[in-house]
């Protein structure tokens, strides 16, 4: 199993963390891992991405064009990587980011409203985690419990009292695409 993703959005979505966390989940689960980030010298607002690849043997290369797994959260994203998902992989997207929806008919589109979750929530902080528990749900190449251990392994222990708040997300991303 060979799972390679791109993650993309503006600086302070959480695009990278989101990307490490999925590492850190994968390496917890004993898999081969590569973790790539990409990103403009702006700390927020500028375009970011992160490439993850999953893997049970050995990885080549961290370098890619195209992906089985898009998660994509905003135009210029979707604009940009849209074209690089494999036929028959699977594009995730938020809305709120979004003006021209995905019009590919090769893949599998699956739109989840992470932005409303995070509100309703009352958890600005959990957009990331939403949309990386749809992943895992739609795509269950590790289990939420590995993401969990992968999660603390990411946070600095000061912010480990948020692991609570970042589950309840991860499982309402989860929720959002049964």
């Amino acid at each position: 199993m060979t799972q390679e993703i791109i993650i993309a959005g503006f600086g302070g979505q959480g695009v990278l963390s989101m990307g490490k966390i999925l590492a850190y989940a994968a390496l917890m689960d004993d898999k081969e891992v590569t973790w790539m980030p990409s990103y403009g010298p702006e700390q927020r607002g500028g375009t970011a991405n992160v490439t993850v690849i999953l893997s049970d043997t050995t990885i080549s290369s961290p370098v890619l064009d195209t992906y089985d797994i898009a998660v994509i959260l905003n135009q210029q994203s979707l604009d940009k990587f849209e074209s690089h998902v494999k036929p028959g992989g699977l594009l995730i997207y938020d809305p709120s980011g979004i003006h021209h929806r995905p019009t590919r008919t090769d893949i599998t589109v699956v739109e989840v409203d992470a932005m409303t979750a995070t509100i309703e929530m009352g958890n600005p902080k959990g957009y990331n985690m939403i949309l990386l528990g749809a992943l895992i749900q739609l795509r269950p190449m590790v289990d939420i419990d590995a993401v969990l251990r992968g999660l603390k392994k990411a946070l600095p222990e000061r912010h480990h009292h948020l692991i609570p708040a970042n589950e309840a997300a991860l499982r309402r991303g989860m929720e959002l695409v049964k």
